[in-house]
């Protein structure tokens, strides 16, 4: 059964706003969001998100991340009120303290329902995989403010979709449907919002099965290489490939593979 994460760092002896819970028997962290019911995002909130992931990152109990809302909203966004107090410096490291979920090696799914505008889509942008609840709709309301994205929302959201349908979610505020989003390769799952739960177990397990070191490669790599050329990007591929080739998890896999069973990983 999960259990409440104690981190060792004082900056989170208490958390803003989220919790994190821990399922040692899969190997699983779950960072919740906890300002039901809309799980608005605290300015502070973020700088301790980042530390979180950095945290969960090095701790080698923990195969996979999750990242969920409770209630019947992911999130309806950032703290207004924040932004008008924080200072300039604070604010330039909105983007980095949301990046956190991409730079971690582990895998990072994210569940999303309901509202998941602003900051909150901004963070699910940043995760590997994205389950969404039939009732999701995704927002970038910022033109609504008299902004613009400011965590990486639009620059990402550009990656997936291209120039047109960014425009158009971005400069209108437009709100996105999870069916839509699925369509378009925002959402990697499109589920029945009873199933959320339990199609996120599942992609846990699927993970889990996997070469520890094999996947932290493979998202290094496909990070690395989002803005590469094709011949630079097939060069790096060659040189992962080259290198997991002298692991114990690659001679393991080879072994399992022969002798028709499971293998069994140990991330090295």
């Amino acid at each position: 059964m999960p259990s409440p994460y104690t981190f060792a760092d004082p900056r989170l002896a208490k958390l803003d706003g989220f919790k994190v819970e821990i399922d040692e028997a899969h190997e699983r962290a779950d960072i919740i969001l906890g300002r039901p019911p809309y799980n608005v995002v605290a300015m502070p909130q973020r700088d301790q998100l980042r530390l979180a992931f950095e945290t969960l990152d090095e701790d080698p109990r923990v195969r996979v991340i999750v990242v969920r809302g409770e209630g019947e909203h992911f999130s309806s966004g950032g703290n207004i009120g924040g932004f008008m107090e924080a200072s300039p410096e604070h604010v330039s490291k909105l983007a980095w303290n949301i990046a956190a979920p991409a730079r971690c090696a582990k895998p990072v799914i994210v569940a999303n329902r309901g509202y998941c505008f602003g900051v909150g889509f901004e963070l699910s942008l940043a995760c590997d995989f994205r389950i969404a609840s039939e009732t999701t709709q995704y927002a970038l309301p910022e033109q609504k403010l008299g902004q613009i994205p400011g965590s990486g929302g639009s620059a990402r959201l550009q990656k997936m979709v291209g120039i047109t349908r960014t425009k158009d979610i971005v400069m209108r505020s437009k709100r996105i449907s999870a069916k839509q989003a699925y369509e378009w390769g925002i959402a990697t799952e499109c589920v029945p919002d009873a199933e959320l739960e339990k199609a996120t177990d599942r992609l846990v397990d699927e993970l889990r099965t996997f070469s520890p070191l094999a996947q932290r490669t493979a998202k290094k790599l496909l990070n690395d290489t989002e803005d590469s050329t094709l011949a630079i990007a097939i060069e790096l591929e060659g040189h992962c490939y080259s290198r997991l080739r002298q692991s114990e998890d690659f001679k393991e896999g080879v072994e399992a593979f022969n002798a028709k069973r499971p293998p069994k990983f140990v991330g090295r």
